[in-house]
């Protein structure tokens, strides 16, 4: 069991259940190429992508789109971050992918869920808010690195 292994190995069991979805594997490597700030690939395509090979499914079964987040706190107006998803949607054009600034996410939250959203300082705080834990998870590649 995956879960009693120290804590390198099951690092290394995870990285080798998400290499077996080549759909995610593009993500990042396209991602990375985008170059924003505090970037992940982050949310249910990782944890389907682990449930499904754990119960013998095919690793992309079931997941609908692949989720990046990035942060950049520079310019919180619409205009920045629909660039950032015009870049994303010529380069991800052939795959289910989203992007979106986790720097505004407070602007429009409540309206989009009916209650109040405080501003995250990072990527990392707004993935560690996700509701569900097994969603808190995100992925990237760093410079020079390709999966």
């Amino acid at each position: 069991m995956v879960a009693r292994l120290p804590v390198e190995q099951q690092l290394a069991a995870f990285r080798e259940v998400l290499g077996r979805n080549e759909t995610l594997v593009e993500v990042l490597n396209r991602a990375a190429a985008l170059g924003l700030p505090g970037w992940y690939l982050t949310a249910g395509c990782l944890f389907q992508t682990v449930w499904n090979v754990v119960t013998g499914r095919a690793s992309a079964q079931g997941i609908r789109d692949y989720d990046v987040f990035y942060y950049d706190g520079s310019d919180l107006g619409w205009a920045a971050e629909d660039e950032v998803i015009r870049r994303g949607r010529t380069l991800f054009g052939d795959l289910p992918v989203e992007i979106r600034n986790e720097a505004r996410v407070h602007l429009w939250y409540e309206d989009h869920f009916g209650v109040p959203c405080p501003p995250y300082p990072s990527s990392e705080a707004a993935i560690d808010s996700f509701a569900a834990t097994t969603c808190c998870l995100g992925v990237r590649l760093e410079p020079a690195q390709c999966v």
